[in-house]
């Protein structure tokens, strides 16, 4: 059983009882169901996109889509892995649309923030800078996440922001666990993501 996909009040075998009332023609069980897990498919496409507006534009797709499939939904995966996949294959043939601009690898990026000073400090320094610099951070790294393909961005954000597991990724991304796990052990030995100047 998928744990990670429970949200607060609920599990999957509420999820599924949802699901069953959404295909009878229940609107207010699907309204639940996208309660449940619209920030946490926003927060995945915003991390792929960088921007607010395609974000709320690609959830919003991802929703509609999800209700108009339901019916195809037959349970061999949660309800939360099921809409978690529409999201990401929009977003992905939605950045391919967008641009087509050259990708860096992962090895070709290089990480070290834990390590940086500044950022140290900014995090722990309780300044009425703090703010301002926490927003430039945040346009630094997504820009850094901007130079990764679509397929690594979406590892990293569903491992390292959402904290999937390597087994909800490959069912998210539809590839067995091993390519996961051999992507993050290639990433984690070899490849780093490069901030700029922070």
């Amino acid at each position: 059983m998928e744990t990670q996909g429970k949200a607060p009040g609920g599990g999957p075998l509420e999820d599924l009882e949802l699901v069953r009332r959404s295909q009878q023609g229940d609107v207010a069980a699907y309204d639940d169901l996208v309660r449940r897990y619209q920030e946490r498919i926003y927060a995945t496409i915003y991390h792929m996109t960088a921007n607010h507006e395609d974000a709320n534009d690609l959830a919003q797709e991802t929703f509609i889509k999800g209700y108009q499939a339901l019916k195809s939904f037959k349970g061999d995966s949660s309800f939360y892995t099921w809409v978690y996949r529409i999201a990401v294959n929009k977003t992905i043939n939605f950045l391919k649309q967008r641009k087509n601009r050259s990708h860096l690898s992962l090895n070709d990026l290089d990480f070290n923030a834990e390590n940086d000073p500044d950022l140290v400090a900014l995090i722990s320094d309780k300044t009425p800078r703090r703010d301002v610099n926490l927003i430039e951070l945040q346009q630094k790294l997504n820009g850094a996440l901007l130079k990764l393909s679509p397929v690594h961005r979406l590892v990293v954000t569903l491992h390292d922001v959402q904290g999937l597991s390597h087994e909800e990724i490959g069912k998210i991304m539809d590839c067995n666990i091993g390519t996961v796990r051999s992507g993050f052990s290639m990433r984690g030995n070899s490849c780093k993501l490069t901030c700029p100047t922070i």
